[in-house]
């Protein structure tokens, strides 16, 4: 069963026919610039799984460090999903139609948390990434 979503206006269309893993809730401060909210849930995937069903020349990237950043709708600025050195590699699972089939795991990048924010659940927490996933290129959001 593919996994399917879009972009806020409808424009960008995208399929990923693989499974997700290792969702997680990111707090980081470039997470939190780029999507105006406390965290940003993605999930990962296999790239090679990947694949744009329309707009795709609407999209842009935008890659504050060298080999890692976001790409997201140039009409409606939906963030869409993650990249890591050219491949896109993870989802924004807010764009998601349905059930993406996985829930956040954990909680990243905690030690750079919105003051403001009150995390009130049971998810594990990290103040970076945690010991065991391998994370973007840049490694320092």
């Amino acid at each position: 069963m593919a996994i399917k979503g879009g972009c806020l206006c409808g424009k960008i269309r995208y399929q990923i026919s693989g499974r997700l893993f290792d969702a997680s809730n990111c707090h980081c401060s470039m997470c939190r610039r780029q999507h105006g909210a406390a965290f940003v849930t993605y999930a990962d995937f296999n790239p090679d799984e990947f694949k744009w069903l329309s707009g795709e020349d609407l999209v842009r990237i935008y890659e504050p460090l060298p080999g890692a950043g976001w790409c997201f709708c140039s009409q409606c600025g939906s963030s869409l999903a993650g990249t890591d050195k050219g491949k896109i590699t993870s989802i924004t699972l807010a764009t998601v139609e349905g059930d993406p089939g996985i829930n956040p795991e954990s909680h990243i990048f905690v030690g750079s948390a919105a003051e403001w924010y009150q995390i009130n659940d049971d998810l594990p927490q990290f103040d970076e990434w945690p010991p065991e996933t391998q994370g973007p290129s840049d490694k320092a959001r």
